[in-house]
């Protein structure tokens, strides 16, 4: 068997025609028919179904079997060249890497460092949902993939939690909130709302959460980016949840003003996710080393405010608790 027809193989499922297959992997279409075909014969059995034409009309049980075995082989052909690359201090190639949207103000504090040590290295971000991460890492189109921990569902994987989440709501910064340092969630289920799609992993916490405080609520507007719903905020009189870490980091709408939810205060821990197995491919072992770095020095943890917002949150006790003593 040969690198080659598996090459042309996934360039087939991939491309799904033949002959644009054949551009891709830059051989004619005979060449590449030839190729699959002795690749058929030398495996016992048949890899796609038959049809005319070069259209492509799927795979056999056996060649879906095949096509993942082929990924792998192929993934791990790259990875072998990468590491020998690394060996030499010059790694290069393309980190995939699949994230939540809600991850976006995170990721360049984490991709600079890929910048600064591995200069050779580009990275393709992919912002999909959990089902699409599982899709990737199963088929080797990704390298690793940033979520929630607790719902991942991603399969048997690594993983490596990196930052705590929390949520604020996003207000207009006008008269009617200017003495507000925090809101609850009861309180910001009564104001005019601007949300997340119900089929998105942050809008089901969100939800969740107003249900734990005994609310429902009907939002004015939905949408599936957590941007346009900020500028809902900045130029209407609409209000929105979004993780406090949009608040920390430099670039807040102006205009805008942030309040801490609690009453209750929901959290989730976001990890790293790869590949399961003892050998890291090279590309994941770039973001596992800088997720290792960050959990070491606890920087990140810093700048999103997470130490900060631990002393705020037991001041407020013990100012709770000290009001209790004095009544008493």
């Amino acid at each position: 068997m040969f690198l080659r027809q598996f090459k042309y193989l996934v360039a087939v499922v991939e491309e799904e025609h033949f002959g644009r297959a054949a551009a891709y992997c830059n051989v004619t279409q005979p060449s590449l028919s030839s190729g699959i075909k002795q690749l058929e014969i030398e495996l016992g059995v048949p890899i796609f179904l038959r049809g005319r034409g070069q259209r492509f009309h799927g795979l056999t049980a056996e060649g879906e079997h095949v096509a993942k075995w082929a990924r792998l082989i192929l993934s791990h052909c790259d990875a072998m060249r990468d590491e020998i690359k690394a060996m030499q201090k010059d790694l290069h190639g393309s980190l995939r890497m699949g994230a939540m949207p809600s991850m976006s103000p995170i990721l360049p504090l984490m991709l600079q460092k890929v910048r600064e040590i591995h200069p050779g290295v580009r990275v393709d971000v992919h912002f999909i949902g959990n089902e699409a991460m599982k899709l990737g890492l199963d088929n080797f189109t990704l390298d690793c993939a940033m979520t929630y921990l607790e719902k991942a569902d991603l399969g048997r994987r690594n993983f490596m939690p990196i930052y705590t989440e929390r949520l604020s709501l996003l207000v207009p910064d006008t008269q009617e909130y200017d003495q507000m340092t925090e809101i609850s969630w009861k309180e910001a289920a009564g104001l005019p709302l601007a949300m997340l799609r119900p089929s998105m992993h942050e809008r089901r916490f969100v939800d969740a959460a107003f249900k734990k405080a005994g609310c429902d609520v009907v939002p004015k507007i939905e949408s599936e980016s957590i941007l346009h719903l900020m500028f809902q905020t900045q130029f209407t009189e609409l209000c929105t949840v979004i993780p406090s870490h949009f608040t920390n980091l430099p670039g807040l709408h102006p205009g805008t003003k942030a309040l801490p939810l609690v009453k209750p205060e929901v959290s989730q821990e976001v990890g790293l996710f790869w590949a399961e197995g003892e050998t890291v491919m090279p590309m994941a072992s770039i973001m596992v080393a800088i997720a290792k770095d960050f959990n070491k020095s606890g920087d990140l943890r810093k700048l999103l405010g997470e130490e900060a917002g631990k002393r705020t949150r037991r001041a407020a006790k013990d100012k709770t608790k000290t009001s209790s003593r004095g009544l008493n």
